[in-house]
């Protein structure tokens, strides 16, 4: 048995955002049905496509153990086919621009009046307000989310994190809205509705900033480089380059071979625990009781001197002797890790974490499996659905068409070519 069997969602969802909340459902064992545009459907499949007459790995990796239907809601047996679909899911999930839903003729009061057991999650790039009628993609969020304008070093320009934290993040507090809903359900019988605005999601994970910028009423951020190079502090949380967001002091350092990979680096935090261990490994012994040394607050405005000898050593490691070196001693350290090492990792596929995926219009290809873990409810990643190939098995297996019932809806143009 799947944590979420017997669950239909309805899946009105394209591009990012949505689908990865409704994969997550999917992965979890609900019965996805993804409602495409007849002869179109969702759009990344052809956008950034790397193997011709294939849908792209932007589709694919997004949309795995869900079933296609095509449908044309405009159309009036499109529309009946949909309220029907209502009528039998438990969950509606879209990501449409706002109003998107009421111009169809299905608002939410529409909705609740067809199933009031029904829920209906929603992203949208703003909460009500003076911008919520605005198109938000992934790097606006990060923007309006108060993430861009703290990432990056201080002299440089704000930067956006390549952590899909704007559209994947969003949907993963969606999924949480959803199930969160489910289980609220069961008390009250009732639907609600459930939304989550992407400029909202990004700034609960950027909420450290914030707890910074609160802070600063009170003195100078002391754990930012910054401090210790004397430079004064504006009016707000500024941008800290590598350094560590915990108040443990860290950075991104340079290992062996750096020169020549892009990747040879380690991520260090100097944590007050374990000082006397991060003296004996870079040779300094005498810093453990020097004046200035022994104690964290002394060693503030000594951040970059500390950090810079630091490196000294690591640069005569390559970036997994640190780890074999640091970690025995309780020194946390970490690996800056490509995509190329991460896609052959042996441990991430024993995991489940990554998987290789048949398909039969591009082969196999390595995607992400499911990130949480549960020990009741095993998930086997199945591929994307090709568009419309479940449109005939919904129709009869969900909705219940039939007979001459089923060709009238076929004949009607509304649910595309039916095989």
């Amino acid at each position: 048995m799947k944590a979420l069997d017997g669950i239909k969602i309805l899946d009105f969802t394209h591009v990012q955002s949505g689908p990865t909340c409704t994969q997550l459902l999917a992965w979890f064992g609900a019965d996805v049905i993804k409602v495409e545009r007849p002869g179109v459907g969702d759009a990344t499949r052809k956008q950034l496509v790397d193997v011709p007459g294939a849908d792209s790995l932007y589709f694919t990796m997004l949309n795995h153990n869900k079933r296609s239907i095509e449908l044309n809601s405009k159309n009036e047996t499109g529309k009946e086919v949909l309220t029907r679909m209502i009528e039998e899911c438990d969950v509606l999930v879209e990501n449409f621009a706002p109003g998107a839903l009421d111009r169809m003729g299905f608002g939410w009061e529409r909705i609740q009046e067809i199933n009031p057991r029904i829920i209906m999650a929603s992203i949208k790039g703003f909460g009500p307000g003076e911008y919520e009628d605005c198109k938000v993609y992934e790097n606006i969020a990060q923007c309006a989310g108060g993430s861009a304008s703290t990432t990056g070093f201080r002299d440089g320009p704000p930067l956006v994190t390549g952590a899909q934290i704007g559209d994947s993040g969003t949907g993963l507090h969606l999924c949480l809205g959803i199930v969160t809903a489910l289980f609220q359900r069961e008390k009250s019988g009732r639907g609600q509705k459930v939304t989550s605005a992407m400029q909202d999601s990004v700034l609960n994970l950027a909420r450290v900033k914030l707890r910074d910028q609160q802070r600063l009423a009170s003195g100078p951020l002391d754990e930012y480089s910054q401090y210790g190079e004397g430079i004064p502090f504006g009016d707000a949380t500024p941008r800290a380059g590598n350094d560590s967001g915990g108040g443990q002091p860290g950075r991104i350092l340079k290992c062996k071979g750096w020169e020549q990979d892009p990747n040879a680096y380690t991520y260090f935090i100097m944590q007050a625990a374990v000082w006397d261990k991060v003296c004996d490994v870079i040779g300094e012994p005498d810093w453990k009781t020097a004046e200035g040394y022994a104690k964290p607050p002394e060693r503030l405005d000594k951040l970059n001197q500390i950090f810079d000898r630091i490196e000294q050593w690591t640069m005569t490691k390559s970036k997994f002797e640190v780890m074999d070196i640091c970690n025995p001693v309780n020194i946390p350290v970490g690996p800056i890790l490509s995509m190329k090492e991460i896609s052959e990792d042996q441990g991430l596929f024993a995991t489940g974490t990554l998987v290789n995926v048949p398909h039969p219009e591009r082969g196999e290809y390595i995607s992400v499996g499911c990130p949480v873990k549960l020990s009741d409810s095993s998930v086997e990643v199945e591929r994307s659905p090709l568009l419309g190939e479940h449109t005939r098995e919904v129709l009869e297996e969900v909705l219940g068409y039939s007979g001459d019932e089923l060709d009238r809806v076929i004949a009607s143009g509304a649910v595309g070519e039916v095989s």
